[in-house]
């Protein structure tokens, strides 16, 4: 209900209910209802869908069924609102009601539920069309076809009740993550404000001229900025993939509170520019370190990316799901975008290889198992002198996580062959998806083809005007021209590769781990500006820089 406080709740604690409806015109005067799409959200996730023709009693407009496909003779058989009604009710619950242009479907909302003469859910309603014209003002329009294209989100079955209500969900959570590291929005509540903030596109008056002139040399490059207090102490460092657009922000009329709090604790606004978003980053989280600002608070500057772990200080390494990443002698293959891919690789891996899949537990009980007589498992359990066949295999599967996919198919293809030969074709076709898949280039979706704790690559990054250069060489991470501080030199480090007489940092810390989990969980992201050589392809560091094509 309306009078549940979100004041101290943060989005993530927050339920949000995602509607759209498809209707037979655009006034609910006259017009009804004919589909009803719902998509909630919690934890900032998809959790749960529901979606129904509805049964208008009046004629479907042509028009209508050219837009969204949906014809007369599809809702003849439909239920009518008022027999769903309910269940709506029940779906959205005291959750936030979210729609893109949400006005359009809550009045739809209203009136059905009046025609049926039932009281329509009263509930925080927050709307994504709002939040565009104010987060995303440089765009021409803030349609859903638009927004979701810029925000690189895609949009299958377009006008459709669920399938837009999807659409929405995820650019609602792209928006709420665009206000909690942009504009520092922490609350529920502060997030309805915001969408209610009055338009404009003036900004305060700064008034200390110093600090108006530091503002008027921002340029649009990526970089860091750094606020700095009468005695000339840096008391607040953020990052920006554009310094002018970014910290513009802090001088509107609509900034947040705190935004507002650090313009006028300020006398100077410095800034470094960098050649990419990434290097922002990096450079900001060290620099955080560095000078320890009170009004930053030190949120990690990754988001969640899944590891395809391959437990090398095991005798039998077996391979796992791994959700975070770390130097512990084990080897990681990824990052993965998402939870469902890495869950995709290791069945592939599970149903085409023969390690074991057991934990440590069921293994150090040396008993066969069923997977063994299957011929899913070469059973190290009570064949430990198996060791090299083991290795054999273990070998296959890095092939495979590497992008050579012919041995894992040719296994397969034999594989599915015998089982049709038995009979047993339900089996043979769970095989036929797996080659599928593989076919499908599943493994692409990982950024490397060597396991990130070993890569030796240079990679290339677009982000801006400049081209960016990382080496990443079995866990350091080097930048070219880096602005803070470095205590390895990119040239040199590549001439001593080359040449055979680089130490290859044997002693990583704590500094080089959050450095890559940050890059890699930017690097998939944001792979379109990428572009991956791997060291071993080349002989000299002469013939590496005729390959850089940016």
């Amino acid at each position: 209900m309306k009078n549940i406080s979100l004041k101290s709740i943060s989005p993530k604690e927050t339920e949000f209910t995602v509607i759209d409806f498809e209707t037979t015109g655009l006034s609910p005067k006259s017009a009804k209802v004919i589909e009803v799409g719902l998509v909630k959200v919690k934890n900032l996730k998809v959790a749960d869908t529901f979606s129904v023709l509805i049964n208008p009693a009046q004629h479907i407009p042509s028009e209508i069924t050219m837009l969204t496909g949906i014809t007369n003779s599809d809702v003849e058989n439909a239920p009518a609102f008022e027999e769903v009604a309910p269940k709506i009710s029940e779906f959205i619950g005291d959750s936030v009601l979210v729609g893109h242009n949400l006005k359009f479907d809550y009045s739809f909302l209203e009136s059905e539920f009046r025609n049926a003469e039932l009281s329509p859910p009263e509930v925080h309603q927050l709307c994504t069309l709002k939040l565009s014209r104010k987060l995303l003002p440089h765009l021409p329009n803030k349609s859903l076809g638009t927004v979701k294209k810029h925000l690189r989100i895609r949009h299958k079955n377009m006008h459709r009740a669920l399938s837009d209500a999807m659409v929405t969900a995820k650019v609602l959570i792209k928006l709420i993550k665009k206000l909690e590291t942009e504009f520092e929005v922490k609350t529920t509540s502060d997030i309805l404000s915001f969408q209610s903030l009055p338009k404009t596109n003036k900004t305060f008056r700064i008034i200390k001229k110093k600090l108006s002139e530091d503002y008027a040399r921002l340029p649009e490059n990526p970089g860091v900025y750094f606020f700095q207090n009468a005695k000339g102490k840096i008391f607040y460092i953020g990052k920006a993939k554009s310094l002018k657009k970014r910290v513009q922000n802090y001088f509107s009329t609509t900034a947040p509170r705190k935004a507002k709090k650090i313009v006028r604790q300020s006398s100077r606004l410095g800034f470094q520019t960098t050649k990419s978003e990434l290097t922002a980053l990096l450079a900001e989280a060290e620099l955080i370190k560095k000078h320890n600002p009170p009004l930053n608070t030190l949120l990690k500057k990754y988001s969640r990316s899944y590891f395809i772990k391959v437990t090398r200080n095991d005798k039998f390494p077996v391979v796992e799901i791994s959700s975070s990443f770390n130097f512990d002698g084990n080897d990681y293959f990824g990052p993965y975008s998402n939870r469902n891919i890495a869950n995709d690789m290791k069945e592939i891996i599970d149903k085409t290889f023969q390690l074991r899949e057991c934990n440590d537990k069921e293994f150090s009980k040396s008993k066969k198992c069923y997977l063994a007589d299957i011929e899913r498992c070469l059973a190290p359990c009570v064949l430990p002198a198996i060791e090299n066949e083991y290795d054999a295999e273990l070998e296959k599967v890095f092939e495979y996580l590497s992008g050579q996919n012919q041995f894992a198919v040719n296994r397969l293809l034999k594989k599915m062959k015998s089982l049709s030969d038995k009979k047993r074709y339900e089996e043979a076709a769970v095989v036929r998806d797996s080659i599928e898949n593989i076919l499908n280039h599943l493994n692409r979706s990982s950024i490397l083809a060597e396991p990130v704790n070993r890569a030796k690559v240079l990679i290339e990054i677009k982000d801006s005007r400049e081209t960016d250069y990382l080496l990443m060489l079995e866990g350091k991470i080097i930048i070219k021209d880096y602005i803070v501080s470095n205590k390895t030199d990119f040239d040199s480090v590549l001439e001593e590769y080359f040449s055979g007489t680089i130490n290859l940092f044997p002693d990583l810390t704590e500094e080089d781990l959050e450095k890559m989990k940050i890059s890699l969980s930017w690097l998939v992201r944001n792979r379109h500006k990428i572009k991956i050589h791997y060291l071993k392809n080349f002989q000299s560091k002469e013939e590496l820089m005729k390959s850089l094509v940016f």
